[in-house]
């Protein structure tokens, strides 16, 4: 995780949740990228493209990483999330950093075992080992 944290490097970061139930850390330059991306989705689908940032908004403040390699959540976030005083788990992908409560990673776990067995055979027609 560590490895993840240092690819942020000096930029600045922003910590959010875009659905109420997983929150994201991302660099600033990651999320003005998605800035973008709803700018293009507005054109197409109004509705989604003003939920989405109404909710990046609503959870969302600019953080640091500290000198322990620590990142603090907004008070707002941890308490909707149910993220406080408790372990939670983090998983990493596309310069994301998403932060999971225990319930939340153990229903997102059972939702995927129940299709896992249909995707790796999709997968291993692709290639995948």
């Amino acid at each position: 995780m560590q490895t993840h944290m240092n690819g942020f490097g000096d930029d600045p970061l922003f910590v959010t949740s875009t659905d109420g139930r997983i929150a994201s850390i991302y660099s600033n330059s990651v999320w003005k990228g998605n800035e973008k991306v709803l700018e293009e989705l507005r054109k197409e689908d109004p509705d989604a493209a003003d939920g989405i940032e109404f909710m990046a908004n609503h959870y969302g403040a600019d953080a640091k990483i500290d000198p322990q390699g620590r990142v603090m959540l907004p008070t707002d976030l941890r308490r909707g999330l149910a993220l406080e005083n408790q372990e939670v788990r983090l998983l990493c992908s596309y310069g994301v950093i998403q932060v999971y409560s225990n319930a939340e990673y153990e229903a997102r776990v059972r939702q995927h075992n129940q299709g896992l067995v249909t995707s790796l055979k999709t997968a291993k027609l692709k290639g995948f080992k």
